[in-house]
C-alpha cells in the first residue's frame, strides 16, 4: 500500500461504517487484512484529518489507528509500523489543532498521548514545544485543542513509573509549569470577571481554565519531589484555596443559567479537592503548610452556614474525605512511645491539627455529622419504598470514597476515635436526650433518633467503657422494637442494626437468649422487609460472635431456620438471596448436627433456587456454600440428597464448563463434605472422580483440596477407586512433582502414605515412582521438616510390608550413585537415626522405632555397625510411649485393645470413623514396641550365638544398655493384644532372615 491509496481506504471505511451487512462484513475483513500493510495508518490519519469526510467514517478511522498503535507501534512487535511511517504519523498528529468535532478532538488527543508514552522525548522531542507554541495562539479553538492534547500527554507521561521516566517528567514539569500556571491564572481571572459582568462567552474560557488545571494537577503531584520547595507550586496550591469559594458561587449562578456549564464548573471545583488529595497522599510533609487552610475551608463550607446554597454532594464527599485524610494521616501522628525520637515535621503537623480541632470545633462537627449528615433523606426513604432490597444492601468496600452517607460515617468514626475523650460525653448526652417512645412522636424525632443510634453503633468499640449496653438494651432498645407504628420502621431497622454492631463488643452471655428471642420478632413476615433484612444481618453477627453458645441458641433454632427460609423465598435480588444464604450457613455451621430436624424446607428449596440461577454465578456460589454446611450438619443423612448434590459438584468442577471459574473452590469443599459424610458407596460417586484429573492439569492452586478428595475416595472406595483411577492418579502426581515446593510435596506424600496404609502390599508397587522421591528426601532432605517425617514413615511402611520394593529402591539408588546397596542402606540408617528425635507426632516415632526393631535380625553389617544408635533411638521412643496402667504394669500407650470401645462423638464424620478404623489396624496401634523388641533381641541372640551377641552389645554405651535391660527384663508385663502382634512380627523376621549381608524386610 502507498500513500496514494487513501481513496480505496476511504471507500472501504464507508462500507464498514454502513448499516448494510453485505457491505460491512467484507469491508471489516479487508481493513483487518490491511492492518499490517505499510502506510495503512498514514492513509487512515489523512482521512481522519479531512474535515469534509463524514464524522462516522472519521470516527472509525481514528479507532483503527488507536488499535494499530496499541498492537504495532512497539519496535519489538510483530509486523511493527516502520520508522518512516511513524515519522509521518507523528508529524500529522500535531498539525491538526482545528478539529471542529469535540469527540474526534478527544480521540486525537488520546492518540497523541499513546504515541508520546512510547516515543517522547527521545523519538519525539518536538512534541511538547509544538504544543506550547500552539497554546500561545490567541485563537480559542487551536488553544483549547492543544491544551486538550497537552493534558492527555502529561497524564500519560505521569503514569510511567520507572526511575528514568520519572526524571524525564520532572524535567518537563520544571520547564512548563510556570507557563501553564500563568495561563491558568489568566484564564481563571478572565472567567471570574466574565461571570461578574454577566458576559455570555464564558464557556470556552472555563473549558481552557479547566484543562490548564488538569495539566497542573499532574505536574504538581508527579513533577516535583517536594512541591513546597518550588515557589510556583506553592503559589498554585494557594490559588486553589483562594478560588474555591468563588468557583462555587459561579456554579450556583450557572445552575439556573446554563446547566451544561454548571456541570463543568462542578467538575472544576471537585478537581480542586482532587489536587489537594493527591498532594496530601504523595507529599504529606510538603502538604503541612496547607493543613490549616484545608481544614478551615472544608470545615467552614461543610459545617457552618458559610456553605449554604453553594455545596453539592460530590464536593461535600471530597471535602469530608480530605478532612478524614488529614486526621488519619500516619505522617501527622507522633509515636505514642515516649522514648521514640519524634520527627519535627510530624510534631509540627500534629500541633497544627490540635490547634485547629478545638473543643468547640470538634463537638460542632460531631453534632452536625449526626444531626445533619446522618439523617435519612427523602431520596433514601423513596428508595426504601420503591426498592427495599436495594436500600438494605450494604454499601461496603470503598463506597465511602464516593457516597455521602458512607463518607460521613467514616469521617465520624475517624474523628470520634481521634477525639474520643471529648466526643464520648457528647454522644452519651445525645443518647440521654432521646425520650422514651411513648405515644406518638414526630417524624423528625424519628429521624433524629435513627441518626443518634447510627452514631452509637458506629462508635461501639470506642464507647465500650462508657455505655452500660446491657441495661440500655433491656430498658430502651427492646421497647423501641416493640413500637409497631408503620412509620416507626425507621427506628426498628436502626435498632436491629445497632444490636448487630454491639453484640460482639459488649453484651453479657446471660442476655443472649433475650437477644435471640427479640430478633425473632424482627424477622416476622408481618414486619417491614428492610427491617427483616437488617435483623438477618444482626443474627449473623450474633451467631458469628466468639462467645456464641450453641445450647443457648437451640430453643430458637427452628424459628430462625423457618423465618430465614420465608425471607429467602420472598426476596428477588440475587445479592439479597446471597446475604440470607450466608446467614443460614453461619447458623448451620454453628449448630452442626442439631440442624437435622429443621433443614427439610431449605433442602427442598435449594434445588429449585439452583435451577433458576441462570448466569448468576455468585448466587450459585452462595448455594454451594450453604450446601456444604447442610451436608456437614446432616451427616450420613445427607446421602438422600446425592441425586441433587452429585450433579452440582460435577457442574462446578468440570473444567469444560465456563462457570467452574467461579464455582470450583466451593464445589471442591462440597465434594469433600459429600464424601466425608457418606457411609455407602455408589457408582455415581465413583464416576464423579473422573473430574479430578483435569483439575491436576490446571496447576497447584487447588491441589491440596483435590488430594484431600482423593484421600476421601481411598478410604471410601479402596479397591474400586485405585482399580479404576490408580494409573491416572499416579501420572497426575508424577507430572506435578517436578514443579512442587516442599509444601506441595508434603500433600502428595501424605496421600502416598495413606495408600500404603490401606494396601500395604499393592500400594508401594502402584506408587513406586513416588517412593524414589521419598527415599531421596530421607537421604537428602532437611533435618527437621514435616515432609522428611512423612517420607521416613513411607519408607518404614515399605520396609515392614513390601520387601521387594525396598530392595529394588536400594539397588536403583546404589546403581545411580555407583556404590552397593549396603552402603546406601547405611547412609539411610545414619540419616534415620539423626532425624528420628525430630520426627513428630509420637505415632510416627513409634512407627520408625518398629521398623528399626524389625531390621535387627536382618543379618546386615550396616545394622551391626550402627547398633548403638539404633538401640538408643528405640529406647528413646520406648520412654515416650511406655506408661503405667491402673495396676502399675508398664503398657504401650499407643496400643488399642480390640475390645476397647470407640467413644461416641456426634460431630465425627463418616470419614473420621473410617480413619479411626484404619488406625486400629495399624502396627503402631496393634504391636507393643517393648514386646516386639524383646522378641527381636531373643532372635538376634539365637542367630548370632552368645559370644557374637555379647560382642555386638559391647558397642552399646552403658546408659543405653541400662535402659534397654530395664525394658527387656520387664518383658512379661505388657498389652495382651500388642504382645501377640509382637510375636507375629518376630516370627515373620525369623522366617525371612537373609543369609547374606543385605538389609532384610518382612511382611506382616
Amino acid at each position: 500500500m502507498n500513500q496514494e491509496n487513501c481513496a480505496v481506504v476511504l471507500e472501504t471505511l464507508r462500507k464498514a461504517a454502513s448499516q448494510n451487512a453485505e457491505q460491512l462484513k467484507p469491508a471489516e475483513q479487508q481493513l483487518k487484512c490491511w492492518e499490517t500493510e505499510k502506510w495503512f495508518y498514514s492513509a487512515l490519519l489523512s482521512i481522519f484529518s479531512d474535515h469534509s469526510v463524514e464524522v462516522n467514517v472519521r470516527w472509525l478511522a481514528v479507532l483503527y489507528i488507536k488499535n494499530g498503535i496499541e498492537r504495532y507501534w512497539r519496535k519489538t512487535a510483530t509486523n511493527a509500523i516502520s520508522e518512516d511511517e511513524k515519522k509521518v504519523l507523528r508529524q500529522k498528529m500535531i498539525s491538526n489543532f482545528h478539529e471542529p468535532v469535540n469527540q474526534l478532538a478527544l480521540q486525537l488527543a488520546v492518540l497523541v498521548s499513546k504515541v508520546a508514552r512510547f516515543d517522547c522525548p527521545t523519538e519525539w522531542p518536538e512534541l511538547v514545544p509544538t504544543l506550547l507554541q500552539v497554546v500561545r495562539n490567541p485563537d480559542d479553538l487551536p488553544q483549547q485543542r492543544s491544551l486538550l492534547v497537552l493534558h492527555h500527554v502529561t497524564k500519560s507521561l505521569a503514569s510511567k513509573r520507572l526511575a528514568g521516566d520519572r526524571r524525564v517528567f520532572q524535567e518537563l514539569a520544571s520547564n512548563i509549569f510556570g507557563f501553564i500556571l500563568q495561563l491558568w491564572t489568566n484564564q481563571t481571572e478572565a472567567f471570574l470577571n466574565q461571570m461578574a459582568n454577566n458576559q455570555n462567552n464564558v464557556g470556552i474560557t472555563l473549558e481552557k481554565s479547566y484543562l490548564c488545571l488538569k495539566v497542573l494537577r499532574k505536574l504538581v503531584v508527579h513533577g516535583f519531589k517536594e512541591p513546597t520547595r518550588v515557589p510556583e507550586a506553592t503559589m498554585f496550591l494557594t490559588l486553589v484555596f483562594q478560588w474555591m469559594k468563588p468557583m462555587l458561587e459561579c456554579r450556583k449562578t450557572l445552575k439556573c443559567i446554563n446547566p451544561n456549564l454548571r456541570v463543568i464548573c462542578e467538575k472544576y471545583v471537585v478537581l480542586f479537592t482532587k489536587v489537594l488529595h493527591d498532594v496530601l497522599e504523595l507529599h504529606p510533609f510538603s502538604y503541612i503548610p496547607f493543613i490549616k487552610p484545608s481544614l478551615e475551608t472544608a470545615v467552614s463550607l461543610c459545617f457552618t452556614e458559610a456553605g449554604e446554597g453553594l455545596l453539592f454532594e460530590r464536593f461535600i464527599v471530597q471535602s469530608l474525605n480530605l478532612i478524614k485524610a488529614i486526621v488519619s494521616c500516619a505522617e501527622y501522628s507522633p509515636s505514642k512511645i515516649p522514648d521514640d525520637v519524634q520527627d519535627p515535621a510530624t510534631m509540627e503537623a500534629a500541633q497544627i491539627k490540635m490547634t485547629f480541632f478545638t473543643y468547640a470545633t470538634v463537638t460542632e462537627m460531631c453534632r452536625r455529622l449526626v444531626l445533619h449528615y446522618f439523617l435519612l433523606t427523602e431520596e433514601e426513604l423513596a428508595t426504601w419504598d420503591n426498592d427495599p432490597e436495594g436500600f438494605a444492601s450494604d454499601g461496603g468496600g470503598e463506597a465511602w470514597k464516593f457516597c455521602l452517607r458512607q463518607c460521613s460515617e467514616v469521617l465520624f468514626l475517624t474523628i470520634f476515635h481521634e477525639f474520643r475523650e471529648t466526643l464520648a460525653p457528647l454522644l452519651l448526652e445525645m443518647i440521654q436526650g432521646i425520650q422514651p417512645a411513648e405515644g406518638s412522636i414526630s417524624f423528625q424525632a424519628m429521624l433524629n433518633r435513627d441518626a443518634v443510634y447510627t452514631a452509637v453503633g458506629l462508635a461501639a468499640f470506642d464507647l465500650h467503657d462508657e455505655l452500660d449496653f446491657d441495661n440500655w438494651f433491656l430498658h430502651v432498645l427492646i421497647p423501641e422494637l416493640k413500637v409497631s407504628e408503620p412509620r416507626y420502621r425507621i427506628v426498628r431497622r436502626r435498632v436491629a442494626w445497632l444490636i448487630g454492631q454491639w453484640v460482639g463488643v459488649k453484651m453479657s452471655p446471660e442476655l443472649r437468649p433475650v437477644l435471640y428471642k427479640t430478633l425473632i420478632d424482627s424477622l416476622d413476615p408481618s414486619e417491614d422487609l428492610v427491617v427483616r433484612l437488617t435483623a438477618a444481618g444482626a443474627v449473623k453477627a450474633a451467631v458469628d460472635d466468639f462467645e456464641f453458645n450453641t445450647e443457648q441458641f437451640l430453643p430458637y433454632l427452628e424459628s430462625y431456620v423457618s423465618l430465614l427460609y420465608k425471607l429467602l423465598q420472598q426476596v428477588t435480588e440475587c445479592d439479597t438471596k446471597i446475604s440470607i444464604l450466608h446467614v443460614t450457613s453461619f447458623i448451620i455451621e454453628r449448630v452442626g448436627s442439631q440442624i437435622m430436624p429443621f433443614a427439610g424446607d431449605l433442602v427442598q428449596y435449594l434445588p429449585l433456587l439452583w435451577e433458576t440461577c441462570g448466569e448468576h454465578h455468585m448466587l450459585r456460589c452462595a448455594i454451594v456454600t450453604t450446601l456444604v454446611q447442610v451436608v456437614n450438619g446432616l451427616g450420613a443423612q445427607s446421602e438422600r440428597l446425592h441425586p441433587f448434590l452429585v450433579p452440582v459438584v460435577a457442574f462446578g468442577v468440570d473444567v469444560r464448563q465456563s462457570p467452574h471459574v467461579y464455582l470450583l473452590e466451593d464445589c471442591l469443599d462440597l465434594w469433600w463434605a459429600l464424601l466425608a459424610n457418606t457411609r455407602s458407596t455408589s457408582v455415581e460417586l465413583l464416576q464423579l472422580a473422573q473430574y479430578l484429573f483435569p483439575l491436576f492439569e490446571l496447576g497447584t492452586e487447588n491441589m491440596k483440596m483435590c488430594l484431600q478428595v482423593v484421600q476421601a475416595y481411598i478410604l471410601l472406595f479402596p479397591k474400586e477407586f485405585l482399580q479404576t483411577y490408580g494409573d491416572r492418579l499416579l501420572k497426575a502426581t508424577i507430572d506435578l512433582v517436578c514443579d512442587l515446593n516442599r509444601e506441595g510435596m508434603l500433600f502428595i506424600m501424605r496421600m502416598v502414605e495413606l495408600v500404603i496404609r490401606v494396601f500395604p502390599e499393592q500400594g508401594p508397587q502402584l506408587f513406586y515412582p513416588l517412593l524414589v522421591h521419598a527415599l531421596e528426601e530421607c537421604l537428602e532432605g532437611e533435618k527437621a521438616s514435616m515432609l522428611t517425617s512423612v517420607c521416613l514413615s513411607i519408607i518404614s511402611r515399605v520396609i515392614l510390608h513390601c520387601k521387594s520394593c525396598f530392595t529394588k529402591l536400594l539397588q536403583e539408588e546404589a546403581q545411580g550413585k555407583g556404590c552397593d546397596a549396603e552402603e546406601v542402606f547405611g547412609n539411610l540408617l545414619d540419616k534415620w537415626i539423626e532425624k528420628m528425635p525430630l520426627v513428630n507426632p509420637v505415632e510416627r516415632e513409634k512407627l520408625l522405632a518398629l521398623t528399626l526393631t524389625s531390621i535387627l535380625t536382618s543379618n546386615s553389617n550396616a545394622v551391626y555397625e550402627r547398633i548403638c544408635g539404633i538401640l538408643l533411638a528405640i529406647v528413646e521412643v520406648l520412654n515416650d510411649v511406655t506408661k503405667c496402667d491402673n495396676l502399675g504394669a508398664q503398657v504401650d500407650s499407643l496400643v488399642m485393645v480390640d475390645s476397647e470401645p470407640i467413644p461416641p462423638n456426634e460431630e465425627e464424620s463418616e470419614h473420621d470413623r473410617r480413619k479411626i478404623e484404619l488406625s486400629r489396624q495399624d502396627p503402631v496401634h496393634t504391636v507393643a514396641l517393648r514386646d516386639y523388641l524383646c522378641a527381636q533381641m531373643r532372635s538376634l541372640r539365637e542367630s548370632l550365638g552368645e559370644h557374637n551377641f555379647e560382642e555386638l552389645m559391647s558397642q552399646v554405651d552403658v546408659e543405653t544398655m541400662q535402659q534397654l535391660k530395664t525394658y527387656l527384663e520387664g518383658g512379661n508385663q505388657s498389652n495382651g493384644g500388642g504382645a501377640a502382634q509382637a510375636a507375629l512380627f518376630a516370627s515373620a523376621n525369623l522366617n525371612s532372615t537373609s543369609t547374606h549381608h543385605a538389609p532384610n524386610t518382612h511382611q506382616t
